[in-house]
């Protein structure tokens, strides 16, 4: 067994979860939703860089820009026009932003198959290059995947930490209305953390694109694995948020290795209800505050 080939591949999946995660920290952080349709929005991601790379020809980085500009206005619009306006009976209804979330989620889901199809589409490689590190052969696709989702978390990190934006909406997270009473424009970093969130779920989906087939029903899973990621890494926590992308991408290019595949998700439903056994909040549920 090539176990610098399996790691290879556990710090791909670790990154791009993280990746994917980072951005439903993020929109819960701010708004407080549990956004279902997180995995739609990494699908959607998928077919614009389909579209724009793998039919009409543009450049692979070009497409990506696309990508993250689309879902994140998507995500504007979304804030804006749903989630907001639910979020002014919220105090009565209670139970508003839950059901619209799942309500957005079925509604792209369903879409995508009216439009997309239930094939699935591949996206012909960025780089068609085999790099050899050490006994492990990394695909150029795979690796740029790896350093593309550094780079991602890193500025994401320095804008949370160190911009005057980002260290409003960590402000935000630890007390709407103290944050509010401080001048900060509550509605305005809502709708551009949604955005940023959506953004990077759609980005995720269109680094991974090349690598795998997109198609319109992997939204639901992603979502699933996701939710597990943020179970066990704590809600709104951005060190959770990269700590379970991590458990997560290890669990799956390890555990598949040497276990079948239902194995591995069992694992990581037991290592969720042992988590909010002891941990309700998560391993790290502090809200963007680390």
């Amino acid at each position: 067994m090539n176990w610098a080939q399996i790691f290879a591949n556990f710090l791909m999946l670790a990154l791009f979860y993280s990746l994917i995660a980072l951005g439903l920290a993020l929109i819960f952080g701010v708004m407080e939703v549990l956004n279902f349709a997180h995995g739609q929005m990494y699908m959607l991601g998928g077919f614009v860089v389909y579209y724009f790379y793998g039919q009409y020809h543009f450049n692979f980085f070009v497409a990506l820009i696309l990508c993250g500009i689309f879902l994140g206005a998507l995500g504007l619009l979304f804030e804006r026009f749903l989630f907001r306006r639910v979020g002014r009976v919220e105090r009565v209804a209670g139970t508003g932003s839950f059901l619209l979330a799942i309500g957005t989620a079925l509604f792209l889901e369903e879409g995508a198959l009216l439009a997309f199809g239930e094939k699935g589409h591949g996206v012909p490689p960025v780089f068609s290059d085999i790099i050899s590190l050490g006994a492990a052969s990394i695909p150029g696709d795979r690796l740029m995947v790896i350093i593309l989702s550094v780079l991602l978390i890193l500025a994401l990190i320095y804008f949370m930490k160190s911009t005057k934006m980002g260290q409003a909406m960590r402000a935000l997270t630890q007390d709407r209305e103290a944050a509010a009473l401080q001048g900060i424009n509550v509605h305005q970093l809502s709708g551009i953390g949604f955005g940023i969130g959506a953004a990077l779920a759609g980005i995720a989906g269109g680094l991974l694109a090349p690598v795998l087939s997109v198609w319109a029903g992997c939204g639901g899973p992603m979502t699933m694995r996701v939710f597990i990621i943020m179970l066990i890494g704590g809600f709104g926590s951005i060190p959770g948020a990269i700590a379970g992308g991590f458990f997560m991408g290890f669990l799956e290019a390890f555990g598949r290795a040497l276990f079948p595949g239902g194995v591995v998700m069992l694992v990581a439903y037991s290592m969720v209800v042992l988590v909010l056994l002891f941990r309700p909040r998560g391993l790290m549920g502090q809200p963007l505050r680390e």
